[in-house]
């Protein structure tokens, strides 16, 4: 009966993430009002507003953030008192079971609702006009409305806060003014789409990229062309200065990220890579084992993907003459958490189809990548208190698993001769890969050096693509501030050149 808000933060750019999706319209197909900050300030307004919006008009609200507005610091004034509410349970099996006879009810009043909201835009305090130039008219939202400031500081602006349902009525009142109105948004043409099915004669991504991060100068140069063929005037006060524009640097070197030092994942991948495997793999810090020098990853999707790719792949491979050779080469590998939320259903289909493939877990006893949250595993909850940890040995034996094998991914020989013995045999198989993600070591721990003398610049240590390791002249070396001391590069150096630096060297 209380409030309900779905917060999800896009990220135009791919930061961090395998796509671009934009979330605004998982508002118009649910029917569920849309909200978008354009800094911190009205993030945090906007959150309040949202519970209330939730609670009048009984729905859903979706608070969409990007990645800018996400990563960035702005003044916020604290404003209202927490309310703590305790409202009774009510049942309504009506609204919440939607078998065909209720839903039938329902539709109606979600299309009544829509157009309630509608009319909460028109008046919403998120919704502005600025009016300034009386020649350009720009209709932004979210983190957009910064650029359009920086970029064109005089033009004219519909900044829409409540951004779904459109609050037609404003945005009509607005493009009077204008002869055309230009739509400044990241990735798809939502607000266009919308203007458009109003007959408004609008601009936007016919110049505005459609794919990519934008940003003050991206949007000022897509637009100002345009501006200047439709009002006829050269720069006619709308834009910015040129000196103030943000100069780019041009022979920056490309930094991809990496695994860290030391890392767990590390010694795993390149021993799949090593075997010459295909890997279908979950998302995860382990993903970045794609990239060279490892290059340990043939596919990759989601969470819960890598065991059923896996068995996917392997009944593929066993029907195809074309593809004979990668018959029992197939593995499927993902992290300790990731198996918990969406790889057991998974594992459970591949022992009941009697597939022969093995699946490897990456136990680095965290929730490394989103920031070393516990998970059913730990043995800890999320506020920190024991509970019981999730056996995954016992586990994978009791949905019909007859070999689960524990290897430590920093023994590079004894983590190859468990695939060997286990990739290619007639039955599903787990091995479970142990070590706990080196960004939770906290006891000193030994580091290794290159004995110059020693080494002969093979550059085989250099395979692991760990970051502390580097070529100096023709020699490997090791930079100590980095290492994790996990021995990797000691075991794949034939000349014995790395060793562990003894106490008072």
């Amino acid at each position: 009966n209380a409030g309900l808000v779905l917060v999800v933060a896009d990220d135009p750019g791919m930061h961090s993430s395998q796509n671009e999706q934009d979330s605004r319209y998982y508002a118009r197909m649910a029917g569920v009002p849309l909200l978008e900050p354009s800094d911190s300030m009205e993030a945090y307004r906007m959150v309040g507003a949202a519970f209330e919006i939730s609670e009048r008009y009984d729905t859903p609200v979706l608070l969409r953030l990007e990645t800018r507005v996400s990563h960035s610091r702005t003044v916020v004034e604290y404003e209202d008192e927490r309310r703590e509410v305790d409202l009774p349970y009510e049942k309504d099996a009506v609204k919440r079971v939607m078998i065909p006879g209720h839903a039938r009810l329902r539709h109606p009043v979600l299309l009544r609702r829509l157009e309630e909201l509608a009319r909460e835009a028109e008046t919403s305090p998120f919704n502005r006009v600025e009016m300034r130039s009386d020649r350009v008219g720009i209709v932004t939202s979210g983190v957009c409305y910064q650029y359009v400031r920086e970029a064109f500081p005089e033009a004219s602006v519909l900044k829409l806060g409540f951004a779904y349902p459109l609050p037609e009525r404003m945005a009509r009142d607005f493009a009077s003014h204008f002869r055309r109105l230009y739509v400044v948004e990241e990735l798809e043409p939502f607000l266009e789409e919308a203007l458009k099915a109003l007959g408004l004669d609008v601009m936007g991504k016919a110049r505005i990229p459609r794919a990519g991060e934008l940003d003050p100068d991206l949007v000022g140069s897509s637009l100002a062309e345009i501006m200047e063929m439709d009002t006829g005037l050269r720069d006619g006060g709308w834009s910015r200065p040129e000196a103030t524009r943000t100069p780019r640097p041009s022979t920056l070197p490309s930094r991809p990220p990496v695994m860290c030092p030391g890392c767990p994942h590390r010694g795993l991948f390149y021993v799949l890579s090593r075997l010459k495997l295909v890997v279908s793999s979950d998302i995860g810090c382990y993903t970045l084992s794609v990239l060279p020098p490892v290059s340990g990853i043939d596919c990759q999707v989601c969470m819960g993907a890598g065991v059923g790719m896996a068995l996917g792949l392997e009944r593929a491979f066993a029907s195809s003459e074309v593809n004979a050779s990668y018959r029992g080469k197939v593995v499927g590998a993902l992290g300790d958490s990731t198996f918990i939320h969406g790889g057991i259903t998974g594992l459970i289909d591949m022992v009941y189809n009697r597939t022969p493939c093995t699946i490897i877990i990456l136990d680095n006893r965290t929730t490394a990548m989103t920031g070393f949250q516990d998970h059913p595993g730990t043995g800890k909850t999320l506020m920190g208190e024991k509970t019981h940890a999730l056996d995954l040995e016992a586990l994978c034996r009791a949905v019909g698993v007859e070999s689960v094998r524990v290897v430590d991914p920093w023994d590079l020989e004894g983590t190859e001769k468990a695939l060997r013995e286990e990739v290619g045999s007639d039955r599903t198989s787990v091995i479970i890969s142990r070590r706990p993600c080196t960004l939770m070591q906290r006891s000193p721990h030994p580091v290794y050096r290159v004995d110059e003398e020693e080494c002969t610049g093979c550059r085989r240590c250099l395979r692991l693509g760990c970051p502390a390791l580097v070529v100096r002249g023709e020699k490997a070396w090791v930079d100590e501030g980095l290492c994790a001391g996990c021995s990797m590069c000691a075991q794949l150096c034939r000349p014995g050149a790395l060793r562990e630096v003894e106490d008072g060297d």
